[in-house]
C-alpha cells in the first residue's frame, strides 16, 4: 500500500525543518503486507571497509540486456509478494564502494533479512571489469534504465524498491518513469534532475584546480611579479585534473574535500585503483550529457509526468547535490514524497551516517506497509509529528499545523518527524 508522504530532516538525529512541533504522537502504519516468519537470510558480517566485507552469501550474475551485459550481485531469493531491494551506485563508484558500509551496518540486517537484495553495477564499473574496446558506445542514461527490466525478469521479481545514489538515482528515477509497474518505492540519494550544459561542465573542470597566490616573486630580468598573479597548485599541471579528482568534486563539496581528508583520500585511492579508468570515463561522459529528468509536480503543467510510487529524497547538508535534490523535491507529489536532509553529513550520507539513514529507511518501508513491528532504536524513543498542508502544488513550502489525533484517516497529508539521538 502506498500511503502518506513524509518530509524528514536530520539534525544530530532528525530535525524538524518546517513549522512547529506539537503533541507527542504515535503514528500507526498499515499492516496490509505482513512479513512471513522463519525466512531470515544469513546476516552479513559487519565491516567498515570498502572491499574487505565478507561476500560469501552473495552470488554474481552477468545478465543479458538489450544494451549489453549487466553485472549484478544478489543475496537471498524472492519472498512471496515482497519486492526486492535493488541498488544502483553513483558514477565513479560500484556497488561495493557505494553501498558496503550501509548494507553491512548492524541495524540494516533487520531489514535485509526480510528482503532479497540486488546490487546492480553500471556497465564496466564492477571490480575487475575488462576495458571496453575502442569505439564502444556506452549506453545512454535512458538505456541504462531500460536495462533493468531484464534484471527484474531474470530473477522473477514482481517489483522492486530502488535505492540509488547520484547517477544511480537518476537511472532509477528514469526506470520508474518508463516502467512504473515494476517500482514500488524509491530512495534517491543526491539526485540531480537537471541536465548539464557546457557551462556546468566547464565549471566542474575549473573547480577541481587548486590555485595559489604568488606574491613578490622575482621574474626574468629581476622584475617582481605582481602579487595578484596565480599559479597552479603543485599537484596539478593543467586546467584539467585527473579523473579521480574530477569524480571527487562530484561526490564531495569543497569544504568536505578539505575537512574530511581521511575519507576523501580513501575514496581517491579506491576510485583510481578499483574502477577501470577508461570505462569510468565513458560513464562519466554519458552522465554529464544527460537530459533533464522529465518530471513536474501534478497540477503545475498539463499532463505532468511524475513518479507514481512513494519516494524518499536524501541529501547531506554539505553535499554538492543539495540544490538539485531540493529542486527535485519541488517537482514531486508532496503527498507521496519524503525529504530527508541529513545534518552533519556530506556527499555520501550512506557512508558517513548509515545508522540515521537506516532508521529513516525503516520508516519508509513501514509507510508502505512492510515491517510493521520493526524496532525503532532511535525514532521510537522520541517521536513527534507535525502535519502540513498538502495543497502546495505551486511548489511553495506549506505552512505547518498541529494535530493531536490519531493518524488514521488523515487523508493526503505530509508528516514531519523529529528525534534527538
Amino acid at each position: 500500500m502506498k500511503v502518506l508522504g513524509h518530509k524528514i530532516e536530520l539534525l544530530t538525529g532528525l530535525l524538524l525543518h518546517d513549522g512547529t512541533m506539537a503533541g507527542l504522537q504515535e503514528l500507526r502504519f498499515p499492516e496490509e503486507k505482513p512479513l512471513l516468519r522463519g525466512q531470515d537470510a544469513t546476516e552479513l558480517e559487519n565491516s567498515d571497509t570498502f572491499l574487505l566485507a565478507v561476500d560469501t552469501d552473495w552470488k554474481e550474475h552477468d545478465i543479458e540486456t538489450p544494451y549489453g551485459l549487466l553485472h549484478v550481485v544478489i543475496r537471498g531469493s524472492p519472498k512471496g509478494n515482497r519486492p526486492a531491494i535493488l541498488t544502483y551506485h553513483d558514477v565513479g563508484l560500484n556497488h561495493k564502494l557505494c553501498f558496503n558500509t550501509f548494507f553491512n551496518f548492524e541495524d540494516m540486517q533487520e531489514i535485509t533479512k526480510h528482503f532479497v537484495v540486488c546490487h546492480v553495477d553500471a556497465p564496466g564499473q564492477q571490480v575487475g571489469a575488462s576495458q571496453f574496446p575502442q569505439g564502444y558506445q556506452f549506453p545512454s542514461m535512458e538505456q541504462l534504465a531500460a536495462m533493468l527490466p531484464s534484471v527484474v525478469q531474470h530473477f522473477g521479481f514482481k517489483y522492486v524498491i530502488g535505492i540509488g545514489v547520484g547517477a544511480g538515482a537518476y537511472v532509477l528515477a528514469k526506470f520508474a518513469l518508463i516502467f512504473p509497474d515494476l517500482v514500488e518505492g524509491l530512495v534517491l540519494i543526491n539526485i540531480d534532475p537537471n541536465g548539464k550544459g557546457w557551462i556546468d561542465w566547464a565549471a566542474t573542470k575549473v573547480s577541481t584546480v587548486r590555485l595559489e597566490w604568488v606574491g613578490g616573486r622575482v621574474g626574468r630580468g629581476g622584475a617582481s611579479r605582481p602579487s595578484h598573479w596565480l599559479r597552479l597548485g603543485p599537484q596539478l599541471s593543467s586546467l584539467t585534473s585527473t579523473l579521480p579528482d574530477t569524480v571527487l568534486s562530484h561526490l564531495f563539496r569543497q569544504e568536505e574535500l578539505v575537512s574530511n581528508t581521511e575519507l576523501v583520500q580513501s575514496y581517491r585511492q579506491q576510485i583510481g585503483n578499483v574502477v577501470n579508468q577508461a570505462n569510468l570515463q565513458l560513464f562519466w561522459n554519458m552522465y554529464n550529457s544527460r537530459r533533464d529528468l522529465d518530471i513536474n509536480r501534478p497540477g503545475t503543467v498539463p499532463n505532468a509526468k511524475t513518479l507514481r510510487c512513494p519516494v524518499m529524497l536524501v541529501v547531506g547538508d554539505n553535499a554538492p547535490a543539495e540544490e538539485g535534490v531540493v529542486e527535485c523535491n519541488s517537482k514531486l507529489d508532496p503527498t507521496t514524497t519524503t525529504f530527508l536532509k541529513m545534518a552533519d553529513s556530506g556527499g555520501l550520507p550512506q557512508v558517513t551516517q548509515p545508522g540515521k539513514l537506516t532508521e529513516a529507511f525503516k520508516y519508509f518501508l513501514q509507510g508502505m506497509g512492510y515491517m510493521p513491528s520493526a524496532s525503532m532504536t532511535r525514532l521510537a524513543r522520541s517521536r513527534t509529528s507535525s502535519l502540513t498542508s498538502a495543497s502546495s502544488v505551486d511548489g511553495s513550502r506549506p505552512q505547518a499545523c498541529t494535530h493531536s489525533e490519531s493518524s488514521e484517516g488523515l487523508g493526503q497529508v505530509n508528516h514531519t518527524m523529529e528525534v534527538s539521538c
